[in-house]
């Protein structure tokens, strides 16, 4: 905010709060009730030609004021765009005038005036009556100053909205690329669910959970790290092509591309597989993309994201020995750890090569995937609920999409054969008692559902938050999530 100090803030408030007394004392309310506007500016503005001379209703926030003896013009903003308004004291009458002098910038009226254009060709509203629908009774950060706090952006987020114009433009992005990931689904047939937010197992992801207690239940539950074994029930019931966009909570760490709360997409498709997922995925966001920004080209701090398809498709194996030069495809475990050791990774003596592989591909080969790149062929180790790959066991069908070398998507075929589950299960259980609080844990329910006969599918899961960072060229994830979690304040 503005550089001033404790005492000016002070100051300001008692000045507003006297305001507001003056204002009572007139006998108007300063917390107004309805007022039904007719029109908005950014409609106005847009077509003057149609709303010269007419008479319009208006409302929204002050946002400048200049005020010249018997004239006074204000900026109005709603959330169309701002509009000036021209109040003359021989129009509104020398009380109506005086109160509309005082008021704040901050302040929310409604205004009824008539459109005109000024010698300077400003597209106005001249002010006939006016309303004080609230007054505001804190400064709105000064304008030359604005509001370039960060953490406080993010922490007063309707502040940030009021005075920073291109902030409403990234979140209404958001909200169109989540509107047209919608309409692209059900074209094909697709039919959006809801699954439990709170779950008596947390599933479906590896990741650390946050733990509630129901009190009428007396159980745990834990808030959803991820929908997708509900969806998956779902499929065992007869629906055959679903998706939900769903809000997750992991209890993890903080960064520039994670938040504890998070949106993600997730859709299941009968009867297809992997490899219909990487089709679905590229459609997709390439639609989405061309449809949302009018081209398929994205800019991203210094790289030109290109969304054309067709995209590049990587196994992971290929991945690892293009970027490290060094061939983990028919390593034992003991080998895999002394290939790793060799590239200076240090890595448990215990972890079997699955693992060992992933993390030479996190560690040595993510920072290099910035154009759209498809991975496939994940280890079993590392993909508990993928379906192995017929011609190499210690594989999975599966793929992870990457842009600006973060996993973007996440998809695989999946598994349905119950025994193949309950051993995947009872690996992560003994992962879990090697001190991997992340791994998954073991669900009953699901595997008697398996056990009822799930088709083969194709399962995909996008982080939409990630997504639409690059689609806005945001840094940071907290810059697309409306209320980011953010630590206390001392």
């Amino acid at each position: 905010m503005s550089p001033v100090s404790e005492d000016q803030t002070s100051e300001f408030l008692l000045a507003r709060r006297e305001k507001l007394d003056e204002i009572r004392a007139r006998g108007i309310e300063p917390f107004g009730r309805k007022f039904p506007a007719t029109h908005r500016a950014g409609e106005i503005i847009q077509n003057f030609s149609d709303f010269e001379g007419k008479e319009v209703e208006i409302a929204g926030r002050l946002v400048g004021k200049r005020s010249h003896g018997k004239a006074c013009f204000a900026d109005l903003q709603d959330f169309s765009g701002r509009i000036q308004i021209y109040a003359r004291l021989d129009s509104l009458g020398a009380e109506a005038y005086d109160l509309f002098n005082k008021l704040d910038i901050g302040d929310i009226i409604g205004i009824r005036g008539i459109v005109f254009r000024t010698r300077r060709r400003e597209i106005s509203v001249e002010a006939k009556t006016f309303q004080i629908l609230a007054k505001s009774l804190r400064p709105l950060p000064e304008k030359w100053h604005g509001l370039k706090d960060v953490d406080l952006r993010y922490r007063q987020r309707y502040l940030d909205l009021i005075v920073n114009p291109q902030v409403k433009q990234t979140f209404l992005t958001r909200l169109k690329i989540i509107s047209a990931i919608r309409r692209f689904l059900e074209a094909r047939g697709f039919l959006e669910v809801e699954t439990p937010m709170m779950q008596p197992v947390a599933g479906g992801a590896a990741a650390r959970p946050f733990v509630t207690y129901h009190n009428a239940l007396d159980m745990t539950l834990y808030l959803r790290i991820a929908p997708e074994l509900y969806l998956k029930r779902l499929l065992v019931g007869g629906f055959e092509k679903i998706f939900e966009i769903n809000r997750n909570f992991r209890n993890e760490g903080i960064s520039a591309k994670h938040n504890p709360e998070f949106t993600m997409l997730e859709l299941y498709q009968a009867y297809a597989d992997y490899q219909d997922m990487m089709r679905i995925t590229e459609e997709l966001l390439s639609t989405v993309v061309q449809e949302v920004l009018g081209r398929t080209q994205v800019q991203y701090g210094e790289h030109k994201i290109d969304f054309s398809p067709p995209w590049t498709r990587l196994t992971m194996l290929e991945a690892v020995e293009k970027y490290t030069g060094e061939d983990f495809s028919h390593l034992s475990d003991r080998e895999a750890h002394q290939q790793a050791g060799k590239l200076g990774l240090e890595v448990p003596a215990d972890v079997p090569w699955g693992i060992i592989l992933n993390e030479v591909f996190e560690t040595f080969v993510e920072e290099h995937l910035v154009q759209p790149t498809f991975v496939t062929g994940h280890p079993v180790d590392v993909s508990p609920l993928a379906k192995r790959n017929a011609e190499n066991p210690r594989l999975t069908d599966r793929f992870e999409l990457f842009i600006m070398s973060w996993e973007i998507a996440n998809a695989f075929s999946e598994l349905n054969d119950p025994f193949d589950q309950r051993e995947r299960f009872q690996q992560q259980l003994e992962e879990r008692a090697r001190g991997d609080d992340q791994a998954h844990m073991m669900d009953e329910d699901f595997l008697h559902a398996l056990e009822y006969g799930m088709p083969p599918a194709g399962g995909l899961g996008i982080g939409i938050d990630r997504l639409v960072m690059i689609l806005t060229n945001s840094p940071s994830i907290r810059d697309v999530i409306l209320f980011p979690t953010m630590r206390p304040r001392n």
